[in-house]
């Protein structure tokens, strides 16, 4: 609380992780490129901190080609081979695989006439749930969300992933009960309902 702002614990560790906190996270991502791309970011943060992630996105977006799906798709064994060379990411071959895969999904879904945004948004509604309570790690609703990605071909989506992103995303609202940013979020939703 270096600035007299009540934030969610994590939130206030550094100046990366608050403005994060104070700018994005838990704001709601209607974009289905950009849902698409913080699901693919989550897959890499599995078993690492999200501030690890967040200190590469950067060098992700630079390394991924900005995150174009119809690009990624495409990456063959050369790409594989680059992005495993490339220390401005996390250098895993099973999330670099997961990634190229979640992009042929993506695409498939879209060649399908399935919205990925709408298909998100589907879950909770169209508007954020705002959780009450101790934050769990998963929870039925995400168990429900990762089947649904896997049924599509998703890949490196279990439940913890798909809580994690259904937070950063905005579909679900676990700010701290006193933390500012979950009333302004409420507001905000409340404000777009009306």
């Amino acid at each position: 609380m270096t600035d007299g702002l009540s934030r969610c614990a994590w939130g206030d560790a550094d100046d990366l992780m608050r403005g994060y906190h104070d700018r994005e996270w838990g704001v709601p991502e209607r974009d289905g490129r950009k849902l698409w791309e913080k699901l693919v970011l989550d897959g890499f943060q599995a078993g690492l901190s999200w501030r690890t992630i967040l200190a590469r996105r950067d060098g992700f977006r630079r390394a991924f080609d900005g995150f174009d799906p119809a690009v990624v798709a495409a990456y063959g064994p050369a790409e594989v081979e680059r992005l495993l060379g490339d220390a401005g990411i996390i250098r895993s071959r099973s999330k670099i695989g997961a990634a190229i895969n979640n992009a042929r999904a993506y695409l498939a879904m879209q060649a399908a006439g399935e919205d990925f945004a709408t298909f998100c948004w589907d879950f909770v509604g169209g508007e954020p749930l705002a959780w009450d309570g101790p934050v769990p790690p998963n929870s039925p609703l995400s168990e429900q969300v990762s089947k649904a990605l896997k049924k599509r071909g998703f890949t490196f989506v279990g439940p913890t992933i798909v809580f994690a992103w259904m937070e950063a995303t905005g579909l679900l609202n676990t700010h701290a009960p006193g933390c500012f940013r979950r009333a302004e979020l409420l507001r905000k939703s409340l404000h777009n309902k009306g």
